[in-house]
């Protein structure tokens, strides 16, 4: 086998790796090859959930303006299509927030659509 050369990028590269296992439980945090799979796995579910974080919120925002519009007397998807309709363009995150944070805004919303 060849004499394996270039010590400072093999160390540097294992040490990236160490840094990033920080935090880590038992071997997964000082133990390199142990490392090397967790943090891989790790950035794998990180790229994954970042996909997901979307698909949970917009599904949040969903729940939380059917909740409000059931208060107001109509349903999530009723308010949505007599928003089409009249051309109102808010977007599901600002409703969601607007029925949390500022019940008469959205109470005033839904009469304008609605009527």
């Amino acid at each position: 086998m060849p004499r394996a050369k270039n010590n400072v990028a093999s160390r540097e590269r294992r040490r990236k790796v160490l840094k990033m296992a920080r935090g880590y439980w038992g071997s997964r945090s000082n133990v390199y090859t142990i490392a090397k799979n967790h943090v891989e796995k790790g950035l794998t579910h990180a790229y994954r959930d970042r996909k997901l974080k979307k698909r949970e919120f917009r599904s949040l925002w969903i729940v939380r303006i059917n909740a409000a519009a059931r208060e107001n007397g109509t349903t999530y998807s009723r308010l949505i299509d007599a928003l089409n309709k009249k051309g109102v363009d808010i977007n599901r995150k600002v409703l969601a927030s607007m029925a949390v944070e500022n019940p008469k805004a959205f109470t005033d919303v839904v009469n304008f659509v609605m009527n």
